[in-house]
């Protein structure tokens, strides 16, 4: 399994070999012949390496292809990849997220989690001496003193070697330039376009310039990489360009980049920060550059080319049907079609129009797919098309943009994917395609004016953080929750007496309590992530195995298949599978002897060679599955990291750590029906529990709580865990029945009370201290009976006693 590093512009060293050819992402399919193809692409999520035994590892990765020339049209241009053994562990220390790599040797395998990832339909398997992955490295600087020299001193003195002398460059005024020579200019910017594709492979971008001698002179620059190209945020900006071409065009003087061209651009408002805009590592600023730049700027601005105030406009200050600058703030953004990219932002003011809302799914949104009533009413969508789609797609969430001519345009009848049941007064901005009037988008530096302008109307919206959506981090639910004792105490009165947050807070532990409270906000917002799986053994709590690692597990198993003695207990029987994916597969069949003399089958098998899609196929028409594999001749479980049984759509999970497992008979006397206790006995395998747990916030007139739903969740849901790991009804009631206590984006108004039952337990924290948690328990939701008429508001029940049903209010 070799692993390559190649330096770029290094002609010594490992290459890739000469037959093999490249291949795009988008085009492999079961057709495919993968014979000497190779994929390249750049990583953009890494895996953990998982250790499935002593020198056995398995790590998932993602690469996305960067350049279209092989096949712009496609989407699927983003693959999982999976690789074991050595070359997993290979790739894990030498391969960072956004290296450049080329795997080759590769099979594929049907991805099972294609509709939820939106990845490609396939894997790529990495496996076996011919698999290989080439890593692209930059070519390494010569030595330290030499990176020395490429630092930006913190005065913008001259940035050179320490052994070199300073170069000394000549500038020439706009009004001097003679056709034919190659100068070094500075000149105030007065118009520009945003790069845009030429004909060839760079980008152009086109500004005009002037100087003291009040000539304007067009430049055209050509750079293959747009941030090569002059970083100009509005009219004003000054530029200083070394190495360019004066020509005559069009019976006028004009500039144009050759060969060693570099641009910095300054702000160029008087008294602005000296600070440059360059994709240089290192370039010359003397104290006499500084005071050309000051002496633009004040000829500038006694010319009035500058303006007094940002071109930009608030949202408040947008009128239908205008033109306009948008500094803003990018929150999230969605793909609306191949044509359209729709960005959400805000610039903290509201727009006096009622704005268009779009309606886009969840899981193709990148960043929250909501937000508070209020922020939700103050966010502008933004339509981008066309040229600037690349733009859209690069820019990061939170990023400071500024959106060159800008259209506001009543109406939804260009907006793609919308219903006539939008108003036509409704007001919608669209950035359309061309670079007219320097349309484009810029995302602005953090030091400047325009963004602290920004920073400052932003942090004086009110935040809400309660219904602002978040992502949550798996473990850091984990890290703060313990296992509470499992006996509480229950209190002594039948009717026990309510208390505030308050008051709880200050209780004596290991009692059962009685509050009435809001729900504020709960963790996780996904579902999934609040399935656990729990060892009653050994306390311990896990995440469910990712489905692609478990997948992964199934892959290598099939693929290492050697045959293997059968066990005295059953019969074996193999054959091969006609799968176009991985013709002539063995997959093996064992069946228990004593099952099959008591008609019993389908009661318990035993799979080996088979992959996880084809195995929850199989479960739909067995009882119980076991899946094995074959090692040294004999046949053994799996890794119990992947399911070691399949019941019909239930899968369940063993516990490394206390499971002893072992392959034998499963026969056991006077057993009517064999369930996942029956097998994790007979299999030496510690059963772990499905579970649900959650954290919620608690908030009355008082205090407010973070509690833990554990326990009691199935209680409470009326729904258990292992029921809503796989069925969707299931999944769809517990997600209705937290939108019904804690609407999203409503106010705490909108949020019913609820009569609970706590109790509060000391467990210790990582570094040994006491601390207190609290959880819910006895509690069981039961929501109100529809009501055909608004009836008269009750009197407030009193208190329920303990282990009774609790109705939530409202």
């Amino acid at each position: 399994m070799p692993f390559h590093v190649l330096l770029e512009g290094m002609g010594t060293g490992p290459q890739i070999p000469a037959h093999l050819t490249r291949i795009s992402i988008s085009l492999i399919t079961t057709s495919t012949d993968l014979t000497n193809k190779v994929v390249k692409g750049k990583v953009v999520q890494k895996g953990p390496l998982v250790s499935l035994a002593p020198d056995n590892f398995i790590l998932k990765t993602v690469i996305q292809e960067e350049d279209s020339e092989l096949n712009a049209s496609s989407q699927n241009l983003s693959i999982n990849v999976v690789l074991f053994g050595e070359l997993a562990k290979n790739f894990s220390q030498g391969v960072n997220q956004e290296d450049m790599v080329v795997a080759a040797g590769f099979t594929m395998s049907k991805s099972p989690t294609v509709r939820k990832d939106n990845l490609h339909p396939f894997n790529l398997l990495l496996s076996g001496d011919d698999a290989c992955i080439y890593v692209f490295r930059p070519k390494p600087p010569p030595d330290d003193r030499s990176l020395l020299a490429n630092r930006r001193s913190s005065t913008l003195s001259a940035e050179v070697s320490r052994k070199t002398k300073v170069p000394k460059y000549t500038y020439v005024r706009l009004g001097d330039l003679t056709a034919g020579s190659v100068v070094n200019v500075y000149g105030v910017v007065v118009f520009f376009k945003q790069p845009f594709k030429s004909r060839g492979t760079d980008s152009c971008s086109i500004l005009k310039i002037t100087d003291q001698s009040n000539q304007n002179i067009t430049c055209s620059i050509f750079c293959e990489k747009l941030e090569d190209h002059p970083k100009i945020f509005q009219i004003g900006d000054i530029v200083r360009m070394h190495r360019v071409k004066a020509q005559f065009f069009k019976d006028s003087i004009s500039l144009v980049n050759t060969f060693g061209f570099s641009v910095v651009t300054f702000d160029g408002t008087v008294g602005g920060a000296m600070e440059p805009r360059t994709s240089s590592r290192s370039f010359h600023f003397n104290q006499e550059d500084r005071q050309t730049v000051e002496e633009l700027r004040s000829w500038a601005s006694s010319q009035a080319l500058f303006p007094t105030v940002s071109a930009a406009i608030h949202l408040s200050a947008v009128q239908p049907k205008s033109y306009f600058d948008l500094n803003c703030q990018l929150l999230a953004k969605a793909p609306i079609d191949s044509t359209c990219i729709l960005l959400r932002v805000w610039d903290g003011t509201r727009c006096p129009h009622t704005l268009l809302k779009v309606n886009v799914e969840p899981n193709v949104t990148e960043g929250p797919s909501s937000f508070s009533k209020e922020k939700e009413n103050i966010i502008a969508n933004v339509f981008v098309y066309d040229n600037h789609l690349d733009c859209a797609r690069k820019l990061k969430l939170g990023s400071f943009l500024r959106i060159y001519n800008l259209r506001a345009n009543p109406g939804h009848s260009n907006v793609p994917g919308l219903t006539s049941s939008h108003s036509v007064d409704h007001l919608a901005f669209h950035l359309h395609g061309g670079t007219s009037y320097g349309r484009g988008i810029q995302v602005l530096p953090e030091d400047s004016l325009d963004v602290q302008e920004l920073k400052r109307v932003l942090e004086a919206f009110p935040h809400d953080d309660m219904n602002e959506p978040f992502d949550l981090n798996d473990s850091a639910l984990l890290e703060v929750w313990s296992t509470p004792p499992e006996l509480l105490e229950r209190g002594d009165s039948p009717d026990m007496p309510l208390m505030t947050l308050s008051e709880l807070k200050q209780c004596e532990l290991s009692r059962v309590h009685h509050v009435r409270a809001q729900l504020r906000s709960y963790e996780p917002r996904r579902l999934h992530q609040a399935l656990k799986l729990y060892c009653s053994k050994c306390t311990s709590m896990q995440e469910i195995p990712d489905e692609e690692l478990v997948a992964g597990i199934f892959s290598e198993a099939s693929s290492d298949y050697e045959p293997c003695n059968a066990p005295p207990w059953a019969l074996l029987s193999a054959f091969l599978t006609d799968s176009p994916v991985s013709p002539d597969r063995a997959l093996t069949l064992l069946l228990p002897r004593q099952l099959m003399s008591d008609v019993k089958t389908k009661g318990l098998i035993f799979l080996m060679g088979t992959t996880l899609e084809e195995t929850y196929r199989l479960a739909a028409s067995y009882q119980n599955i076991v899946p094995v594999r074959s090692s040294g001749r004999e046949i053994t479980l799996l890794d119990l990291s992947a399911p070691f049984l399949f019941r019909g759509r239930k899968r369940h999970y063993g516990c490394k750590q206390c499971s002893e497992t072992v392959l034998r008979d499963p026969s056991a006397e006077g057993v009517k029906v064999i369930d996942e206790k029956v097998v994790a006995e007979v299999l030496g395998v510690q059963l772990l529990q499905c579970v649900l747990l959650m954290k919620l916030e608690l908030q009355d007139a008082t205090d407010t709580l973070e509690v833990f739903l554990w326990t009691h969740a199935e209680s409470f849901f009326g729904v258990s865990a292992e029921d809503a790991a796989a069925n969707q009804e299931a999944q769809n009631s517990i997600r209705q029945t937290m939108e019904s206590l804690c609407p999203p984006g409503g106010s705490m108004d909108q949020h019913p009370w609820l009569d609970l039952f706590l109790t509060a337990y000391q467990t210790k924290d990582d570094v040994g201290q006491n601390q207190t948690c609290y959880q819910i328990c006895q509690t069981t939701l039961i929501k109100p009976p529809p009501q055909n008429r608004t009836p008269t508001p009750p009197e407030p029940p009193p208190p329920p006693s303990p282990g009774s049903e609790i109705t939530s209010a409202g």
